[in-house]
């Protein structure tokens, strides 16, 4: 629950301190808040936690690198660092999730948690990739809000709604769109799937 709330905190967060200044470095923290109780949900469930050390570590030293010294390959690189995090994150919660045999409420906020986590994936990726080809994604009405118009354009996206006022331009970033349509149809198809399927399993267990 700590994380799904951490989760929420940070995409809620995200147009309010999307500015120049000292909002830039609460932002970061408040982003970076998500990636400490990840790194604990899986050590908890006991799945990749050395990976996810590794890769919260490697996110730190970005993070300072990149208020430090203004370096356009610095932050590209911090935003690969933290869809990787977020990647690992996402696909170990997921491997909790499908050996599940009785499915209780930490259960269905992991669900929710993968859920966000997609997202966030996304948008760093969507980041990284702004960073390194500019111009790659267009941004409608108000460009130099770029963290919160493309993790908008992730969460938008991977909901498959779709509005059109941010839009992939170049091939690569039309392609990387287009498979998170896909990966929000297909978890919530699987998930769902999964989730009915140990709920029948939790009942013939207490009927047996």
């Amino acid at each position: 629950m700590f994380l799904l709330l951490s989760l929420l905190l940070a995409i809620l967060l995200t147009p309010v301190l999307d500015r120049d200044g000292w909002r830039r470095l609460v932002l970061a923290g408040v982003t970076f808040i998500p990636v400490v109780l990840s790194t604990v949900r899986l050590s908890q469930i006991r799945l990749w936690v050395w990976p996810a050390v590794f890769l919260m570590l490697i996110n730190m030293a970005f993070v300072v690198a990149g208020n430090t010294f203004s370096s356009r390959a610095l932050n590209g690189i911090r935003w690969g660092a933290l869809a990787a995090f977020f990647a690992l994150t996402a696909a170990g919660l997921f491997s909790y999730l499908r050996s599940a045999r009785i499915i209780t409420q930490a259960h269905l906020y992991t669900a929710v948690n993968i859920y966000l986590l997609l997202g966030l994936l996304w948008a760093s990726l969507y980041l990284a990739m702004d960073t390194f080809y500019p111009g790659s994604i267009q941004i409608g009405s108000h460009p130099a809000e770029r963290d919160t118009a493309l993790l908008y354009f992730s969460l938008i996206t991977l909901s498959t709604i779709g509005y059109g006022d941010v839009v992939p331009l170049g091939g690569e970033a039309r392609i990387l769109a287009a498979l998170e349509g896909v990966t929000g149809v297909l978890y919530i198809a699987i998930t769902v799937a999964l989730l009915v399927s140990s709920s029948g399993q939790s009942l013939r267990i207490r009927r047996t």
